[in-house]
């Protein structure tokens, strides 16, 4: 059910050679990074870690830059699953749609404000 999880920093340089060093020591490795994130894995299809400068561009805290992303089959399941999110009283953080490198999310708070996501990966 997790497809990854974000974690959020303020030193995204120092953070990146942290989780390099100790996620190695798992056989995982960089699967994508821009400017404001670093995301590892294993491998194609299984779990992620990524360390991230929270989008809100306040400091990041214990729970800002914190996202639980909760992976499924295909984006139907996706619009469908952030609808009934919406519908039982969480807040829209993000429509679904599609974003870079193959994935489809759609964000929300929780009641408490806890920001998840539903995605998939899918073309283009």
């Amino acid at each position: 059910m997790i497809g990854y999880v974000t974690l959020g920093t303020n030193d995204l340089d120092r953070a990146a050679r942290f989780y390099d060093a100790l996620l190695g020591e798992l056989g995982a490795s960089r699967m994508m990074e821009d400017d404001r994130f670093v995301v590892w894995s294993t491998g194609p299809g299984n779990p992620a870690i990524s360390v991230m400068k929270p989008f809100d561009e306040k400091e990041a805290t214990v729970g800002n830059g914190m996202m639980v992303a909760l992976v499924v089959d295909n984006p139907e399941t996706v619009d469908k699953l952030h609808a009934k999110a919406l519908e039982l009283g969480a807040a829209d953080e993000g429509a679904p749609g599609l974003r870079g490198g193959g994935f489809y999310l759609a964000y929300f708070r929780d009641l408490d404000g806890n920001k998840l996501n539903f995605f998939c990966m899918a073309s283009s």
